[in-house]
This record gives C-alpha cells, sequence and structure tokens, in this order.
C-alpha cells in the first residue's frame, strides 16, 4: 500500500482525489473512460454461479397520478464487471467491506498483451511481460492499480468467444478458454507492493486454471482483484487514475465494481 496519504472529498457530483503529491484536477480537465459491463440478462457470468436478473415491480403511473419505477434484482457475486475481495481465495484476508479505499482508488498502469492472447486463448500473462513493460516505463511503482488488457473485452457479450463455451453448469467448467495471470506474475506484482490487480477476462486464473495459484498468491498478500474489465483499449500504458468502487457487501468474498478512469486533458 502506498505511503502518501489519499484523501476523498465529495464536491458537487463528483470526486476529488488529492495525495501528497497531487494530481492534476482531472473533473474538469480529463476525460472519463467507464471501464464497467452493464448488467443485464445478458451479463456473462462463471458458468456455475447465479446469473443477473431483474424482476420489475412498478413501471407504471399510480393511482395517485404520478409515474413510479422500482425493481428487486439478484445475482452472484461474482459476475459481469466485479470485484473479488482477498477472502476470497485466502481464509481471514480482507472481505469486500474492509478493503481499503486507497487500495480501490489511485494510479493506474496497463500492460497490453493482446497479440500474443489473440494467438492463443490459453495465454498467461507472465513475468516477462512485467520486465517489457517495465524497460519501456519503468518500475511499477507501490500502491498501482495494474491493468492487464488482453483484448477479450472484444468478445462481449458472446458467451462462447469469451469464455469458450456457451453451456452453462459444472459440465462447462473444463471447456473454458480465456487468458489469464501466471503465478509467477502474480508473484511479481506482489513483489511491486501493488494495490490492486484487474482483467478484461472472466478471471484473473486463465480459464483452464484448477486451482486458481494466482488468486490464492494475490490475495494471500490482501491484492484485491477486478475481473471483466471493459474498454481497457481506451486507457494508455500510463497516466489514467482508476476509481473502482464495489457494492459495499459486509462480509462478502466480492461484489459488482463500478470502475472508471480519469485520463489527462486532451
Amino acid at each position: 500500500m502506498r505511503s502518501p496519504i489519499l484523501c476523498l472529498s465529495v464536491l458537487g457530483l463528483g470526486i476529488l482525489a488529492c495525495q501528497t503529491r497531487p494530481t492534476p484536477d482531472r473533473l474538469t480537465t480529463g476525460r472519463w473512460v467507464d471501464l464497467s459491463w452493464d448488467f443485464s440478462s445478458e451479463t456473462i457470468y462463471w458458468p456455475t454461479a447465479k446469473p443477473f436478473t431483474l424482476e420489475v415491480v412498478s413501471d407504471e403511473v399510480t393511482p395517485g397520478g404520478y409515474y413510479y419505477a422500482a425493481n428487486n434484482f439478484s445475482a452472484a457475486e461474482h459476475g459481469g464487471t466485479h470485484l473479488d475481495a482477498p477472502i476470497h481465495f485466502a481464509a481471514g484476508h480482507h472481505t469486500t467491506d474492509q478493503i481499503p479505499l486507497d487500495q480501490l482508488v489511485g494510479p493506474a498502469v496497463v500492460i497490453d498483451v493482446s497479440t500474443k492472447a489473440a494467438a492463443s486463448p490459453d495465454y498467461r500473462f507472465e513475468p516477462a511481460d512485467i520486465s517489457e513493460w517495465e524497460k519501456e516505463h519503468g518500475r511499477i511503482p507501490a500502491g498501482t492499480i495494474v491493468l492487464v488488457r488482453t483484448g477479450w473485452g472484444s468478445r462481449w457479450p458472446d458467451r462462447l468467444k469469451y469464455l469458450g463455451t456457451d453451456k452453462t453448469g459444472p459440465v462447462a467448467v473444463p471447456e473454458l478458454h480465456f487468458p489469464g495471470i501466471d503465478p509467477e506474475a502474480a508473484r511479481l506484482l506482489v513483489e511491486r507492493k501493488v494495490d490492486a490487480v484487474g482483467i478484461d477476462t472472466p478471471s484473473i486464473d486463465y480459464g483452464q486454471s484448477k486451482t486458481f495459484d494466482t488468486h490464492q498468491i494475490l490475495f494471500a498478500a490482501n491484492i484485491p482483484g477486478f475481473e471483466n474489465v471493459a474498454h481497457l483499449d481506451q486507457v494508455p500504458d500510463t497516466g489514467a487514475f482508476v476509481i473502482a468502487l464495489p457494492m459495499k457487501i459486509k462480509r462478502g468474498s466480492g461484489g459488482p465494481l463500478r470502475i472508471v478512469a480519469v485520463l489527462a486533458g486532451q
């Protein structure tokens, strides 16, 4: 976790993020990029998870003469653009509501491996990818949010292209094929003391993983994960400021995530 004190204050409709080394005021000069997929009947969930459902309670003009809309919704914690809290694979570690805010808000880098992933749906982001990025941009600073771009977002919401199968239930799991993060790369990110790690695929572990080692390694270090991150092709390698705030579920293992990036004004 980074040492500068991060403070948040609500200003009108926005959030001003300030540190001991101030970031630019991007509320008025920056460009906002939505990194979240919306939630609907098309939202992709793990094949064994309960999908998102919306029950319309009211969508009409009431007897009182005014229009009233209200819905009920239900879904698994892990689906669509969502947070994985460390407790998901590390007993006794942070639950969704316990993750410090300054791990969810801060400077971000994007490491693009889309060309390699296009050649193999089972590609695993590896330490060499980090080294290659650092040769160009310098060492990843502690306290950074690292986002891995595989290009998989272009396949959303086609379940077959995105997951490798359009089946549901346990029979679908052996057929999952999508890129993820190699455990050795996860260990290197722990060494870098990053605050969070995100990816534009269904899981930070690749589809054929059986033991989810990357989850175990990152979460043992209380580093949360963001999965199914959208539109990473719109975020530069460096210079973005990310705000990733999940639904605050008490004792949760994850939850729906609204994640946005603020880019420097152009």
